[in-house]
């Protein structure tokens, strides 16, 4: 099914603002409560230096990411989510093409993920290569991914 776009907007979200909390609330619930787990246990407290993306249909939070930087060349992108009702309609694909736009405009070469098994194909669509061997992290199998934004 497809969606117009022209409803979509991605947008950054300043952290420990109304929204950023509205996000931890949304991570939560889709990423950490199905497999039995509370994000409000882990520490959070570093993501004061994250830069963190909302995506939003008519004022409504319906997906989000963070790009976390490791070194001066490379970022990891972690939490990585849209919501249920709203996946498979390519949203989530132009939040990646945003958020690689937006790790380029911080002047990152390279973004390295950690894909759940479930979602490895959607990053290899997306120019992402699988590294090394599957590993498990929060209870899941794992992929980490890589990709060359700029050369």
């Amino acid at each position: 099914m497809s969606t117009p776009m022209n409803d979509i907007l991605f947008k950054p979200i300043r952290y420990d603002s109304a929204e950023y909390r509205e996000m931890l609330s949304f991570r939560n619930a889709y990423m950490r409560v199905p497999i039995g787990l509370c994000l409000f246990d882990e520490d959070l407290s570093r993501e004061v230096f994250d830069h963190h993306i909302g995506v939003y249909r008519q004022n409504k939070l319906i997906g989000c990411c963070i790009i976390t930087p490791e070194t001066d060349t490379r970022a990891r992108m972690r939490q990585v989510v849209i919501a249920p009702d709203e996946r498979g309609k390519g949203i989530g694909h132009q939040m990646m093409l945003y958020a690689e736009e937006e790790a380029r405009s911080l002047a990152f070469s390279q973004l390295v993920l950690d894909s759940r098994m479930t979602a490895v194909h959607f990053y290899q669509m997306l120019g992402y290569q699988a590294v090394g061997e599957p590993f498990m992290e929060v209870g899941l199998p794992h992929y980490r991914m890589e990709k060359q934004i700029r050369t």
